[in-house]
C-alpha cells in the first residue's frame, strides 16, 4: 500500500472514530480490518497531525457525502474519493474495496463484473494469500470474435490472488436466445450461475448509453441497437442489462448471458462508476433496488445529491 493510501486509510478511521463516535469494534467492522489494525490507523491519523477540531484531511468533505447517499438511497455502504483524484481515485477504492473482502479469514464467494472501472481498480491491487476464497464472473469472459473480453476483470485478478476463480464461459451478449440457453445449460457454466447467485459480495461497473456505449465500443453490441435501447429511455447498463433513469429494466432479447446478482437484502451489492457520464447510469442503479451500494467519485457524488 502506498503512503497516500495509507494516509486515506487512517484518515477514514479517525473520522469514524472522532466524528462518527464509532468504537474500535465497529470502525474495524466498517472497514474490512482487524481490530488492532483499526486502532493503528486512529493512531497514525493522531501522528500524522490530521486530528485536531476536525479531521484535517480532504476525505472529511467525502464522509459527509457518503453518509447523504447512504441516507438518500437506504445504502449499506457507501466510498466516496476525493475529486481531484478522478476516475484514478475511484481505482483506488475498488482495489482497497476487493482487498478488504479478501482479507476476512472466514470463507466468502465474491461475484465480480467487468469493465474500465473494476479493471482499473484491480491493476491497483497488491498481491494477496486468500485460498479460503471463491471469485466468480458475473458477465462472459468471451468477446464476439470468441477471444477473452478484454477489460476481463476475473483473469486479472487470478493474476495477483490465490482465491479459486470461476470464469462464466460465455460471450457477454449472445447472437440468439438460443445460443445463451444452450451455453447456460452446460455443467460449468450451470454451476458459475449458481454461485453468483448465492455470492456474499458482488462488484459491478455501469455502463452509459450515450454515442461512447462500452457496449458498442467493445463490440457486443451494435451502434444502431444501442441507439433503439436508448430511445425507449435506457439511461445506463449494468452486466449488459439495460434500465431508464427510474430503474427499470427494459425489455430484452434474451440474449443478455450475464449472471443474475444476488439478492441485496441477503448479499452486499456494490456498483463502482464516477464521471459525469454516469451520473444518469448511477442514478437509475440506485433506484432499480438490485444494489445497496456506491463507489464513486465527490463530484458524482454531489451531483447525485442534488
Amino acid at each position: 500500500m502506498t503512503d497516500e493510501r495509507k494516509l486515506d486509510q487512517a484518515a477514514r478511521a479517525a473520522w469514524l472514530s472522532y466524528v462518527a463516535g464509532r468504537k474500535q469494534d465497529e470502525i474495524a467492522q466498517e472497514m474490512g480490518v482487524s481490530r488492532q489494525t483499526a486502532q493503528r490507523l486512529v493512531a497514525q491519523a493522531m501522528a500524522a497531525g490530521l486530528v485536531k477540531v476536525r479531521i484535517d484531511h480532504p476525505l472529511s468533505g467525502c464522509f459527509e457525502l457518503e453518509k447523504a447517499l447512504q441516507q438518500k438511497f437506504a445504502l449499506k455502504k457507501v466510498v466516496v474519493t476525493p475529486g481531484e483524484a478522478g476516475k484514478a481515485g475511484v481505482a483506488i477504492a475498488v482495489a482497497e474495496f476487493i482487498e478488504s473482502q479478501l482479507q476476512q479469514s472466514d470463507p466468502i464467494t465474491l461475484a465480480i463484473g467487468t469493465g474500465r472501472t473494476l479493471s482499473a481498480g484491480v491493476a491497483q491491487m497488491s498481491r494477496r494469500d486468500c485460498p479460503q476464497h471463491r471469485i466468480v464472473s458475473l458477465t462472459g469472459n468471451i468477446s464476439p470474435d470468441g477471444s477473452t473480453a478484454f477489460y476481463n476483470v476475473l483473469f486479472s485478478l487470478s493474476d495477483v490472488v490465490t482465491a479459486r476463480t470461476f470464469p462464466l464461459m460465455v460471450p457477454v451478449i449472445s447472437t440468439t436466445k438460443e445460443e445463451r440457453d444452450a451455453l447456460h445449460r452446460q455443467p460449468g457454466n450451470t454451476r458459475v450461475i449458481e454461485m453468483a447467485r448465492n455470492a456474499d459480495t458482488a462488484l459491478i461497473g455501469l455502463g452509459s448509453m450515450g454515442p461512447e456505449a462500452p457496449l458498442a465500443q467493445d463490440g457486443f453490441m451494435t451502434p444502431a441497437e444501442v441507439r433503439a435501447l436508448r430511445d425507449q429511455g435506457a439511461a445506463g447498463e449494468m452486466l449488459g442489462r439495460s434500465y431508464d433513469i427510474d430503474g427499470n429494466f427494459l425489455p430484452m432479447d434474451g440474449r443478455v448471458a450475464s449472471c443474475q446478482l444476488p439478492d441485496p437484502d441477503r448479499a452486499l451489492v456494490i456498483a463502482a462508476a464516477g464521471g459525469p457520464e454516469k451520473v444518469d447510469p448511477i442514478r437509475g442503479a440506485l433506484r432499480s433496488g438490485v444494489i445497496n451500494g456506491l463507489i464513486t467519485d465527490e463530484t458524482t457524488a454531489k451531483s447525485l445529491l442534488e
